[in-house]
């Protein structure tokens, strides 16, 4: 297309949650309309007004708002090239049917889904084409009167695509390549139907991407068969600026990579394949959301950047900036991509790991008061960063964090039987004397003095740090000792270890 600006679309139904497959098309279009300098445009095919599912549209926005994904037109943003739901456009597709009918390009069928149901009996492999157009009922074997008798009685008709056979048709694909196709192997597909007034997806697609000046059509793998039509159609509509570009992305297969992955495999191997939480309307039916799980979107972006797409290099860490860069379509995959949950939860734990103590401390914080923990963000934030290279999601901070703000109310069996023994509460007593002392409660100054003060006594080491952890945490777990007191403070160091050997007097490696 004659166009000086790359505007590319996403162009999602409103049937029900955006499928993650869905939101990496987006993703790959964002992506190169940003590295082009180009316009990013959310168009909404509601033209299948059966299907429409309430709420669908609000969570395919919110996905986005999430994701942090602008859209540069929309329906919510506007734009010069709206409206952006098809089905504000009834109008200015009527112009492009009656254009393809006067054209000779398009006809009216009267069948009935029951005569087309009995052709299809009758005949195997039945194609409604240019080899059985004229044994139906139609405009093409009916006569001028007949045809406009039956729409003037309201008789509900479609306008199906004429197909003429034996035509070469090429889709010059960016990723796939040169793909021929004969036109004699497509059925003549309806484009409109009289009972809505509304176009099917095939003509839509068309006029709105000519229309709103598409220069590259970018969408998954399952529609490449319906490519060839959508040539053919701006052949027939014979617009003098040709048509846009297409890039056909791999399929996102089951994580055994035998077939499109789906929410069945989610619910079998446990995670989610919806950006959010969704909750079917119908069925009352409650969907897991990458966003619920505790995903952070930064983590979701690299993870699906990279399923289909690689830069060519061991780099998998990538910024927005960075993706935007490198993205090529020249690297894109042609087969499709394994869906491999561990390396979403890797980039999850990467992502967790890289992001600011403060900024985790945040989102940590309706965790704590779930709990009815009250503790202030600095401590929250200094707690997070001792252990935030340890969890994969947002929900593994308790686990990991709970003895920075609560004593434990017991002690790990196992870890008792191995580490509690007969002359450790002795040893727990002179360590409380020692650490009663201390004015300087720093984790330098504590474990200078600690280890002199094992040093000069001749003790065993693991012996007492050990049995030092078990008194503090609970358990044989967490980050530095001498970090862990340290921010719990002094006074809390010191009643938890009195109340260890309180708890463990009588314990010696039994329990």
């Amino acid at each position: 297309m004659m166009h000086h600006k790359t505007r590319v679309r996403f162009a999602p139904s409103p049937t029900g949650p955006l499928h993650i497959g869905g939101v990496r098309t987006a993703l790959y279009n964002y992506l190169f309309a940003r590295q082009q300098g180009g316009d990013f445009i959310l168009r909404i095919e509601d033209t299948d007004s059966s299907r429409f599912v309430p709420g669908a549209e609000e969570y395919i926005r919110e996905t986005f708002d999430w994701l942090g994904l602008q859209f540069d037109e929309s329906p919510a943003a506007g734009g010069a090239c709206g409206p952006y739901k098809q089905s504000q456009r009834k109008e200015i597709y009527k112009q492009y049917v009656q254009r393809l009918l006067d054209r000779g390009a398009a006809y009216i069928a009267f069948d009935t889904p029951e005569e087309l149901e009995t052709k299809r009996t009758e005949t195997a492999n039945f194609q409604y084409d240019a080899s059985t157009r004229d044994k139906m009922r139609n405009s093409l074997s009916l006569t001028e009167e007949e045809t406009q008798a039956l729409i003037k009685s309201g008789t509900q008709y479609v306008v199906r695509i004429k197909i003429e056979p034996g035509r070469e048709i090429v889709v010059n694909d960016m990723i796939r390549g040169r793909v021929t196709v004969n036109s004699s192997t497509l059925d003549d597909k309806v484009i409109y139907k009289s009972a809505d007034e509304l176009p099917t997806y095939h003509l839509a697609n068309v006029v709105d991407d000519h229309l709103m000046e598409i220069t590259h059509v970018i969408r998954g793998e399952e529609w490449l068969p319906s490519a060839p039509l959508h040539v053919w159609l701006y052949g027939s509509l014979d617009w003098d600026d040709g048509m846009p570009q297409f890039a056909h992305l791999p399929l996102l297969l089951k994580p055994e990579g035998n077939g499109k992955l789906s929410k069945r495999d989610g619910d079998r191997l446990g995670f989610p394949v919806f950006p959010l939480q969704w909750t079917d309307p119908k069925t009352g039916e409650t969907s897991s959301g990458y966003r619920e799980s505790g995903y952070l979107p930064e983590a979701v972006i690299n993870f699906l950047a990279l399923l289909g797409w690689n830069p060519g290099t061991e780099q998998e860490i990538f910024s927005m900036d960075e993706l935007i860069t490198l993205f090529s379509f020249d690297r894109a995959s042609k087969s499709g991509a394994k869906f491999d949950v561990e390396k979403a939860k890797w980039f999850n734990h990467k992502y967790i790991g890289q992001m600011p103590d403060r900024d985790l401390a945040e989102l940590f914080m309706p965790v704590l008061r779930e709990k009815e923990i009250s503790a202030s963000i600095g401590k929250v934030e200094k707690a997070v960063g001792l252990i935030k290279e340890r969890v994969h999601f947002i929900s593994e901070l308790w686990e990991q964090t709970s003895f920075f703000f609560a004593a434990p109310e017991a002690y790990d069996e196992k870890t008792v039987r191995k580490r509690w023994k007969s002359d450790t509460p002795e040893h727990m007593r002179r360590l409380t004397a020692l650490i009663a002392e201390m004015d300087d409660f720093s984790a330098e100054h504590q474990e200078k003095t600690v280890m002199d003060w094992i040093l000069r006594n001749q003790l065993h080491t693991g012996n007492v740090m050990n049995a030092f952890r078990l008194a503090i945490v609970g358990a044989g777990k967490g980050p530095h000792i001498f970090d862990i007191t340290a921010l719990i403070g002094r006074e809390e160091t010191l009643r938890r270890l009195e109340r260890a050997v309180t708890s463990l007097e009588k314990t010696d490696g039994k329990h």
